[in-house]
C-alpha cells in the first residue's frame, strides 16, 4: 500500500542522513519505525479509549476479589 506523509524538515534531514550513511533506503527506516512503534501506539490509544469509557461509566469494572472469584483462584 502506497502512503505519503509530510515530515518536518529536520526529521527528513535526519532520515536522509541515516539512509545515506547506512546504505539503506528511507522507506526501509520508515517501515521499521512504523512496525516497531505500532504496538506502543495501539497500547496507548486503545487504553485511552477504555479509560474514557470507564470515566463515562460505560465499562464494567471488577475488584480484585471479584476477578479472583470468577477465575476460581481462591480455592
Amino acid at each position: 500500500m502506497a502512503t505519503s506523509i509530510r515530515l518536518e524538515p529536520e526529521v527528513e534531514q535526519r532520515l536522509d542522513f541515516l539512509a545515506t550513511q547506512t546504505g539503506r533506503t528511507k522507506a526501509f527506516y520508515l517501515r521499521e519505525l512504523i512496525t516497531r512503534g505500532m504496538e506502543d501506539l495501539e497500547d496507548y490509544y486503545l487504553a485511552a479509549d477504555v479509560l474514557e469509557r470507564v470515566r463515562k461509566g460505560e465499562e464494567e469494572i471488577l475488584s480484585t476479589a471479584e476477578v479472583r472469584r470468577a477465575l476460581e483462584l481462591d480455592n
